[in-house]
Parts: structure tokens; sequence; C-alpha cells
């Protein structure tokens, strides 16, 4: 009897499996934006932008900025209160071009682990009537505000609260709401919630503790980044992105940390000398910018360069599954720090990750 000849399809189907692996992978490994809208965060209460950050807007193609308004704060005695508000004036832009604003809240995290339901009513209301007022005084008709953005670094216990209030602010200003995302939520979602907003903009810098890590970088550490970036489910809301483009350095007084200054290496390098990475000590007395420097502090000196920042880019078009569109700011607007980089540098940060 004559065996029947049997025909095999390896090759093919091996070759169909192989393409189909690498699809995957290659999909994996670059999530690039196709659109981004490019922004700048604006931080500065004391005063409204230069006309050489005006022109540096112009030159990047920025035409959105989220601008701190107010913070919210909260004591026993005075419930929750508005404070840090801006003190600029003057009804801008003279730009011919339509631009955005997005008013931006900062809102302390004790504002909902003491707020009950009815105050959190009340502050919705308020927080809309005072970024309506402030808008409506201060910018020119050819500004548009169709979002408002709020920033708390909520917690498990807060939560409730914090997403009550979220929905409560989208039904009384009928605008998108959107809010900040710090890694830690990002990561643990199940945990700490996802916030009942339109969207959510991924804040990827200020990832440790300054006084945890001392041979660390708190401001951006890749490491530290990838480690919250890995994750195994898509977030379930729209994502736009911020990154670092700022120094400081953090003072140190008798081995206490006291605050933050703001400055570069060129004014400091006369009165420190380096001890060790990221760490100085100050030789003389000094006061720069209304920070009084003594012999014997210490100065721990934290960066981001261009560098890191490219580096922070590859891995968030690796690990990150982002929409078609979507905003990537830089925080913050400031000529100072943004002398720091080149004008190609500062651009190459928003046209990277359509690449």
């Amino acid at each position: 009897m004559k065996r029947k000849q049997q025909h095999t399809f390896y090759f093919p189907f091996k070759g169909i499996l192989l393409l189909l692996a690498l699809a995957f992978l290659t999909n994996c490994s670059n999530h690039k934006i196709e659109q981004v809208e490019r922004a700048f965060y604006y931080w500065k209460s004391n005063r409204y932008l230069s006309e050489s950050e005006k022109a540096l807007c112009d030159s990047l193609s920025v035409n959105k900025l989220y601008i701190k308004f107010f913070e919210v704060n909260y004591t026993k005695e005075r419930g929750s209160f508005p404070e840090a508000k801006t003190n600029w004036w003057g009804r801008y832009s003279e730009s011919k071009d339509t631009q955005t604003v997005v008013p931006t809240v900062y809102l302390r995290n004790a504002v909902f682990l003491y707020s009950t339901k009815p105050e959190l009513d009340m502050l919705a209301d308020n927080v809309n009537f005072l970024i309506t007022k402030y808008f409506n005084e201060r910018f020119a008709t050819n500004i548009l505000m169709n979002e408002f953005q709020m920033d708390c670094d909520w917690t498990p216990k807060s939560k409730e609260n914090y997403f009550y209030f979220l929905k409560k602010l989208k039904a009384i200003s009928a605008k998108q709401i959107s809010c900040t995302l710090r890694l830690y939520p990002y990561k643990y979602a199940d945990k700490m919630g996802v916030p009942p907003v339109d969207k959510a903009t991924l804040m990827c810098y200020n990832l440790l503790s300054p006084l945890d890590q001392p041979n660390k970088n708190s401001i951006l550490d890749l490491e530290e980044l990838e480690s919250y970036l890995k994750v195994k489910d898509k977030y379930p809301l729209h994502l736009d992105l911020a990154l670092p483009v700022y120094s400081w350095q953090q003072v140190y007084q008798n081995e206490r940390f006291t605050e933050l200054l703001y400055t570069n290496m060129e004014q400091l390098e006369p009165i420190v000398d380096k001890e060790k990475p990221f760490w100085y000590r100050v030789t003389k007395d000094t006061l720069i910018n209304n920070v009084y420097l003594r012999v014997g502090d210490k100065l721990k000196y934290e960066e981001t360069t261009a560098k890191t920042i490219k580096e922070a880019i590859d891995l968030l078009k690796k690990h990150v599954t982002f929409d078609t569109q979507t905003t990537v700011s830089l925080f913050h607007l400031d000529k100072e720090q943004l002398s720091n980089y080149s004008h190609e540098e500062l651009r190459s940060f928003y046209t990277d990750f359509s690449k």
C-alpha cells in the first residue's frame, strides 16, 4: 500500500510567528506619539511672562501654558482657604495666535483628610469662582480656557474625598478636568485609585525624597523612573506628560534641611568646596536670592541635564502606551533655568516623542 505523502509547513508557520513577535516587540519598545502638543508649566506668583519668555514660547511653537493660579491649604481654625495667589496683573497676550491657558491649582492633602462633604461642595464652588474671576480679569479674548488642572498628592486615606471634589468641580465648572499624576499612583493604581477626571498629566520628576537618598538625584533618577514605569496594564486614563527642566540646591544647616535655593553653579563656585558627588560645603558667608548661607552649611546640588532628559524620554517611549495625540509639558518656564539648555535641546524634548 502506497503511503500518502505528508506535507509540513514548519517554515511558513515559524516565519509568521517570527514576524508577529517582531511586530509585538517593536510596538512595545517604541510607543511614539504621532502629534505632540507643546506646553510649559508657569509656576511664578510674583510676575507674568517676561518678553524673553514670551519669545522663547514663540520660537518653540508653544501655545499652551499650565499656570498656577493659587494654592489651597487647610487649618483646623480656618478650614480650607486659598493662598499663594498670583499677584501679577495684565491682560496677556499680545500674540495674534490663539493660545491656551490651563489654570492649575495646588491642593494640600490635608484639605481632603479633614474636610466634610458639604465643605468640599463649597470648596469646588469657590475654586471654580476664583479661577473664573482671575481668568476674566487677566487674560485677553484670544486666550482659550477649556480645562482646569488640579494638583494634589492624594493618599489612600484622602482619595475618597479628593475624587468627590473632582466630580463636583467637573459638574460646577462644565470644563475638562485634569489632574497631576505622580509615579507612585501611576504604578499602584489598584491601591491609590484612578481619579474621575478627563485626563491626567504624568509628572516624571521629584521621584525621591531629597533626605532619604543622599547619593541620588531626587529630581530625576533614571533607575527609579524605570522602576515605576514597568507596569502590566495600560493606565485607564489619557496620559499627558511633564518633564523637569530645572535645578536646585538643597540647603542644610547643622545637618538639617532648611530650604531650597534656586541659582546656578557659577554664582556658587566662589563660595563652596565640593566634598563628593552632589555635595558642597559653604566656605564664605553669603546672601544669595534672600537665602543666607553660612560657613559650614552644606548644599546638595541637583540638576537635570539634556542627556538625562533624553534618556528619560527613551524610557517613557519604551514602557508607556500613549494616545496618538498627547501634551508634553516642561516644568517650568523660567529664563534662568532654561539657559542651561540650548534651543535645539529644548525643541528635542518635544520632538523626540514622535521619532
